[in-house]
């Protein structure tokens, strides 16, 4: 993602200085190394080095200032815990402390107390994880060798490690902490749309908006159909052409299904509604400022508004591809995973199991309803449906599947505590066949048969949505729950 605000400094004493010459040019070397690299992340702000507590003032200035969403206390020797744990308990913001050690080994026949102290980076990292556990601060850590592509001049031993598992490992760790703390802080400024109601009868799928908007740090806009059809009234026939354009862009026009005879080839009638619909709910979404809606509505029939619901899923499929993930049947929860799923670069499409093929060990997951186009494994597939399963009304529907490959399905669930809580799962997206009824289907393989995995899914009380992503992403998945505070599970 972009626009992560990354806050850095390395630790060290003052004392050291005089009495090593070039420890702390060299300690100075590693800092700015690791501001390059993180700077491949995010937006750096470094303070440099903070040795001694009567630095402490500036660097509370400074970060208060640079506002980061992660500080990285890099800990490049000894230091004195009383000179940092100020800063933290007043700049409230998440701290990862970096324990990357230069060299794989020291030269321990050449190796002196100076050169000794470039390495002993993991020496005072006990004593700050004392003085923030009392203190209440919480703290990770991420151990590991530091990276240099060379060594540096005067050091004893070799720190060339770039290419060292421990060195891979670490950055990765860093990268995905970075990544977690950038989406933490978008959430915290996202606006979530709210329109219609529930699906009567889905208990699950149920929200409390206070606990969501708590705990995640979203804010929950409701909105009515009368808003959304305030918006349709504004939708020219230049918008509605430009949009169906857009529309035959993006997606393929299928012909009548072979299979089932409900569905068919979408009439010119069918894709210039859902073209004007289409518009309406982006010109909503730009004068509400969403980053994110979920939607249903049921109406009785004759209700003008049943028409306008027929068209949503193309313009939702839009506008999941845009970067506002939108979830069916008013799950706001899954809204939430699908927007985790978008802010990491990974998709988020809305998915539900579909059914199981034992055959190829693989559970079909998908929905009848929006897809997200940026991870789809060709051109979505267009049909026109004509009964929406379950539903009022008629419409057009997105026949796609994910590209096959690792994947990383993400459930937000709640518990009875009123907790929400994170289930992650990765497996791998199989180019299995898929059925021709118009709606979004992906073969799955876990790392459990399907029955197995089902009855380790199922005991963790999930709701029966979740986002389907591209890649394995429990690490960071994990960490994002960890930095909002909400319980994780990895299946």
């Amino acid at each position: 993602m972009k626009n992560i605000r990354i806050g850095l400094y390395s630790a060290g004493l003052r004392a050291y200085w005089s009495q090593f010459q070039g420890l702390h040019d060299r300690l100075v070397t590693y800092n700015q190394f690791i501001e390059k690299k993180l700077a491949e992340i995010g937006e750096v702000s470094n303070f440099g080095l903070l040795d001694d507590i009567s630095q402490v003032d500036d660097a509370i200035r400074f970060f208060s200032k640079e506002q980061p969403d992660v500080i990285f206390l890099h800990s490049a020797t000894y230091f004195t815990s009383d000179s940092v744990l100020p800063l933290h308990l007043a700049v409230k913001v998440p701290v990862i402390v970096l324990n990357l050690q230069p060299s794989p080994r020291i030269d321990y026949a050449r190796t002196d107390t100076g050169e000794w102290l470039a390495q002993c980076c993991a020496c005072p990292v006990p004593e700050i994880s004392n003085a923030f556990e009392r203190a209440g601060i919480r703290f990770r850590f991420v151990s590991g060798l530091l990276g240099l592509s060379e060594t540096p001049e005067g050091a004893m031993s070799d720190e060339k490690t770039d290419e060292h598992p421990a060195a891979q490992r670490a950055w990765r760790e860093i990268r995905e902490w970075a990544q977690a703390a950038g989406i933490r802080a978008a959430l915290s400024r996202s606006v979530f749309g709210f329109l219609g109601g529930n699906y009567s009868g889905m208990l699950d799928m149920y929200s409390d908006f206070t606990m969501l908007s708590s705990q995640a740090g979203i804010r929950v806009k409701i909105i009515e159909m009368c808003d959304l059809n305030s918006f349709l009234d504004q939708v020219s026939d230049r918008d509605m052409k430009e949009k169906r354009n857009e529309i035959e862009s993006m997606f393929e026009i299928a012909d009548d299904s072979p299979s089932d005879t409900r569905v068919h080839r979408p009439t010119d009638e069918q894709l210039d509604w859902s073209a004007r619909v289409a518009s309406a709910q982006e010109k909503m979404v730009n004068a509400y400022g969403l980053d994110g809606l979920a939607y249903y509505y049921h109406s009785v029939d004759g209700n003008p508004y049943e028409e306008l619901q027929s068209g949503f899923i193309v313009g939702h499929s839009l506008l999941t591809a845009k970067g506002i993930p939108c979830a069916g049947e008013a799950d706001l929860k899954t809204a939430l995973a699908m927007k985790i799923g978008d802010l990491a670069g990974v998709g988020g499409s809305f998915a539900e199991i579909v059914v199981s093929d034992y055959c190829d060990g693989t559970i079909l997951i998908g929905h009848d309803g929006p897809f997200h186009i940026r991870i789809s494994d060709r051109k979505p597939i267009l049909r026109g449906m004509g009964v929406y399963h379950g539903k009022k009304g008629s419409g057009i529907s997105v026949e796609a599947k994910v590209k096959s490959g690792p994947i990383t399905t993400l459930n937000v669930t709640q518990t009875r505590d009123g907790r929400l809580k994170l289930i992650i799962s990765e497996a791998e997206a199989t180019d299995g066949p898929i059925m021709t009824i118009g709606n979004t289907q992906t073969p799955v393989r876990f790392k459990y048969d399907p029955d197995t995995y089902m009855e380790k899914w199922f005991a963790e009380a999930p709701t029966h949505h979740c986002a389907l992503t591209v890649g394995h992403n429990a690490g960071l998945f994990r960490k994002v729950g960890d930095l909002l505070d909400i319980p994780t599970v990895v299946l």
